[in-house]
């Protein structure tokens, strides 16, 4: 594997998941206009998924832009994978997906979803998380990957000792 990446070269990465609710595929640049408005509308649930980060508080569009880069290439490079969670006419941002290398002991991946926050009360975040968690067991490497805040608790987590470097 190369220096970085996150899954083996031969490990074909899942270019999208559909539902007949939603669609996961890869978070591009063409969506931070989209994005940014789904992650200005759901503020309050980003911050409850994320308890030590202040984040999107102070976000502007340009920033986005440039987050959606970040995570357009990284996903190119295998370092990481982010998903735009859309509906499935592309009209609209419902939230994103992430799946990140961890250091933790006794994991091989960090991954983290949100649904935005005014179709928390249709089930979607409830949803999403089903359905991530059946497309980890299904179609990707990941022998223990974790959910914090949501198959492990944050102070569990917190308190997972890094693997050595």
């Amino acid at each position: 594997m190369e220096p970085g990446q996150f899954v083996e070269p031969s490990f074909k990465i899942p270019e999208k998941l559909e539902t007949n609710e939603f669609r996961l595929r890869m978070l591009t640049i063409n969506d931070a206009v989209k994005d940014y408005d789904a992650v200005m509308s759901s503020v309050d649930a980003l911050q409850a998924i994320r308890p030590h980060s202040d984040w999107p508080v102070g976000l502007t569009l340009e920033q986005n832009l440039i987050d959606c880069g970040w995570h357009q290439r990284e996903f190119q490079t295998r370092h990481s994978f982010a998903y735009t969670v859309v509906s499935l006419d592309e009209s609209r941002v419902l939230g994103c997906v992430y799946f990140y290398p961890t250091r933790k002991r006794g994991h091989d991946a960090e991954v983290y979803l949100w649904a935005r926050e005014t179709r928390l009360g249709s089930g979607l975040d409830a949803s999403l998380g089903v359905v991530v968690k059946r497309w980890l067991n299904s179609d990707w490497p990941f022998e223990n990957p974790a959910m914090p805040g949501r198959d492990i608790d944050w102070s569990t987590w917190n308190a997972i000792l890094d693997e050595k470097r």
